[in-house]
């Protein structure tokens, strides 16, 4: 993938972008960034200044100049112009919550694999089973790492350290390749239940007696409708999450990682993790015990609010196996 030129084209066919295509990630600029959203260029240039504040995405790492052509009156003038990887892109559309940056997302995330499959990045097979299962642990041990430090007490640390374990069991890194990874999809395709809005803020409302404090779940900005709306969106007449337990992931994915209220974004995010799976009958077993039990639901939501945007597919994958191996 040595910059090659891409077309991409939304589904309602309002625009249309040249996207550059290398090093292993796309690359867009301000200008294509606030046209893909349907934003301004300012309301762009905020979101970017205060990713690289707080410290997101580096911005080194996340940043190219590309020489391209600009109209100015009558001439054409060849300019360098600063454009923003895929990290950044993704990053820029879970703040804005612009359903034109999930049509995006899933776009570019098929020309990049289409790229892999084609052999420009790789010149050679695909890495093997056992090198994708050593790639997952080490994501997931990296994850931890980050995660460690935030734990209060040893109860905190001995829940994170099980959750590891729990992945790493039968998978032997030295002999047969042949044994679990990360589970990518759900074990149940029933219809989900919808819970509205109301719902959510119901749960939400019950929770703020035990917390001492003015700015717990203050809403911020319309971020929070955004995340409990997009596990049921459908792309091409297929759902994006097919599964329930693939919402339930990308739910507890949204809301801890969107930062939607002032204060409690985790407290919030593990409440309502726990409600669409109670509503969905998937918190009890068939014996009426609860399937995430509270250390282990600790330790999701902490690895989820340490986690990177580049590791959203990771951490999905963690929750849903977590879920898949509470039958």
């Amino acid at each position: 993938m040595n910059n090659q030129i891409e077309l991409y084209q939304s589904q309602d066919g309002k625009i249309e972008l040249n996207v550059h295509v290398d090093d292993e990630t796309l690359w867009l600029s301000q200008r294509q960034m606030a046209e893909l959203f349907d934003k301004e260029v300012p309301t762009i240039i905020e979101h970017i200044a205060n990713i690289y504040k707080e410290q997101e995405l580096d911005k080194k790492a996340t940043t190219r100049k590309f020489r391209i052509v600009q109209q100015e009156g009558k001439r054409n003038v060849t300019r360098e112009v600063e454009h923003y990887n895929l990290d950044v892109i993704i990053s820029v559309g879970y703040r804005v919550h612009s359903h034109r940056g999930t049509q995006f997302r899933i776009w570019a995330t098929q020309r990049l694999k289409d790229y892999l499959l084609q052999g420009y990045v790789i010149n050679e097979k695909l890495l093997s089973k056992k090198e994708e299962h050593i790639e997952q642990l080490k994501n997931t041990l990296s994850l931890l790492c980050r995660a460690l430090p935030r734990a209060h007490n040893l109860d905190e640390v001995q829940s994170l350290t099980k959750l590891l374990n729990d992945f790493a069991v039968g998978l032997n890194l030295l002999d047969d390749f042949d044994h679990k990874a990360l589970a990518e999809q759900g074990l149940n395709k029933q219809p989900a239940l919808v819970i509205e809005r109301q719902e959510y803020l119901a749960v939400i409302a019950a929770m703020k007696s035990n917390f001492i404090s003015d700015v717990f779940a203050q809403p911020k900005d319309d971020s929070f409708d955004s995340s409990i709306s997009q596990i049921y969106q459908s792309f091409g007449g297929q759902e994006c999450y097919p599964t329930l337990e693939e919402k339930a992931a990308m739910l507890l994915y949204l809301l801890v990682k969107n930062h939607s209220f002032t204060d409690g974004n985790k407290r919030i995010g593990a409440a309502c993790f726990l409600y669409f799976l109670k509503k969905n009958s998937l918190l009890y077993t068939t014996d009426n015990q609860t399937r995430i039990d509270n250390t282990t639901l600790f330790a999701l939501t902490l690895l989820v609010a340490e986690s990177k945007p580049q590791e959203m597919e990771t951490m999905k994958q963690v929750i849903i196996s977590v879920l898949n191996a509470c039958k």
